[in-house]
């Protein structure tokens, strides 16, 4: 829920003030972007499943960024488009995730039948002794 409110704070906040990114730093804020969005689904990814660190979760979003920059800075140095390879490597980890998500919410409440049925019948079981 906790997520959900910062959202849509997020989304207000954005919408409301007037900021632009000049065009120079828009290969960088793209970049930037895609590593914030893949180190935000990892991170509810990991606390679907109960793994989730806060220091893991924050030296994530720093370090991804941090690669995304340096790529972007060092093709632009170079006159290769490397940013293109923070694109596909945080881009697929993001379809990756989100299938974890989408996996993990699917089967969540089988698993929780599954559970509660071998709970049952270990207890008749040991009734029954």
């Amino acid at each position: 829920m906790l997520e959900l409110i910062g959202l849509l704070v997020g989304l207000a906040a954005g919408s409301l003030v007037p900021w632009t990114i000049p065009s120079q730093y828009s290969l960088y804020v793209a970049a930037g972007l895609l590593a914030a969005l893949d180190s935000a689904l990892g991170g509810y990814c990991a606390r679907i499943k109960g793994e989730f660190h806060l220091p893991v979760f924050l030296s994530g979003i720093i370090g991804n960024a941090a690669i995304a920059a340096f790529l972007t800075w060092l093709g632009q140095k170079l006159g290769i488009p490397l940013y293109l390879a923070a694109v596909v490597v945080f881009g697929a980890r993001m379809f990756q995730n989100f299938a974890k998500i989408r996996r993990e919410l699917l089967t969540s409440k089988q698993k929780r039948d599954t559970i509660n049925q071998l709970d049952i019948v270990s207890s008749s079981q040991e009734d029954q002794k």
